[in-house]
């Protein structure tokens, strides 16, 4: 038997003290908020005005599609661009 692992969709942070720049990642649900990462979907810079969002659609909807839960924020990011399931 094979095990199913529960894939998520979320944020990691990559920005400098006091400086957040987020990378919008697809890992395992079991993982640390900065563990390894299965794929990169995209990137959210909530310091500039406005916050910058730049989601790859086709990753994000692929991965949607096999079953990824988006968290939260990156549900919303989501809704913000227009990638819905």
């Amino acid at each position: 038997m094979t095990e199913q692992v529960a894939v998520r969709m979320r944020l990691t942070r990559v920005g400098s003290t006091k400086n957040p720049i987020y990378r919008i990642v697809v890992v395992d649900s079991r993982t640390r908020r900065d563990g390894r990462a299965i794929e990169t979907v995209g990137h959210y810079n909530p310091r500039t005005e406005p916050s910058s969002i730049d989601i790859d659609a086709d990753k994000a909807k692929a991965w949607l599609a096999k079953g990824a839960q988006p968290s939260r924020t990156v549900k919303r990011l989501l809704a913000i661009k227009g990638i819905d399931k």
